[in-house]
């Protein structure tokens, strides 16, 4: 089971089917512009007052990029001659290029700790704006100001839960079909969590192998005291697909 946003979904899906698994699509997340954007312009009409952009996501990057549109800038003139831009992972770094955007500094990892502890001391005494969903960890920008950093949090977008999302997942996952439900953020997995309610999902870890993007991804589930079976080191759908493959290949008995 994919349970990413079908507009995210469709790299890993393709690599999936082209290995032979037979793919269900329930998305568990969708993404949605902010429903007051005045402090999102403000800020971007601001933007040469900041000393770094920070992207953590590609949803970010589009959303941002989007509302920089509407108001009729493009993004590569917002960079000059400042802010410098960061970004986590090279995914994130390649939508932040193909929008217009001069990736400064792109972190080895996609974690957005990662990215603040390689920023540590560049960020030390400066202005950072940081766009991020209203689900966004606490970590990324705790860490920022740890090292110095004045951050400003802006709200970019909103995750919600789809609508037909609950029903599709309990039908699928109770029926006991699905081998792996993927999950490419911690809001999937907390919709996952919500939409089958403690006891099911219970029920469902003991014969259904939890597959996790990241560490991010896989340290929520893993809090929320259910193991990960899979984890990608890479957090990209090419890694997860590696991460899945790589799996069953360690353990080519039939499928649970």
């Amino acid at each position: 089971m994919v349970t990413r946003a079908p507009e995210q979904s469709r790299e890993l899906i393709a690599q999936l089917e082209e290995l032979g698994a037979e793919v269900v699509s329930i998305p568990l997340v969708s993404f949605h512009s902010v429903e007051d954007p005045t402090e999102f312009d403000q800020a971007i009409r601001s933007i040469s007052n900041y000393d770094w952009l920070l992207f953590t996501s590609q949803n970010a990057v589009r959303f941002f990029c989007e509302r920089c549109w509407e108001l009729g800038f493009s993004c590569s003139e917002l960079q000059t001659p400042r802010p410098l831009i960061a970004v986590a992972g090279p995914t994130t770094a390649a939508m932040a290029r193909e929008r217009g955007f001069r990736a400064d500094h792109v972190a080895r990892h996609s974690q957005g700790t990662a990215l603040a502890k390689e920023l540590w001391g560049a960020v030390t005494g400066r202005k950072v704006l940081l766009p991020r969903s209203d689900r966004a960890a606490r970590d990324l920008p705790d860490a920022l100001r740890e090292g110095g950093a004045e951050v400003t949090e802006l709200l970019a977008y909103r995750t919600l839960m789809p609508e037909a999302a609950a029903q599709g997942t309990i039908r699928e996952v109770s029926d006991g079909d699905v081998d792996v439900v993927s999950f490419a953020s911690p809001s999937a997995f907390d919709n996952f969590s919500d939409a089958l309610g403690r006891v099911r999902l219970k029920e469902v870890a003991k014969r259904t192998k939890f597959a996790a993007i990241g560490p991010t991804t896989a340290a929520a589930i893993r809090a929320a005291g259910f193991e990960v079976a899979i984890e990608a080191d890479e957090a990209s759908s090419r890694g997860l697909v590696r991460a899945l493959e790589d799996y069953y290949l360690r353990t080519p008995e039939n499928p649970t």
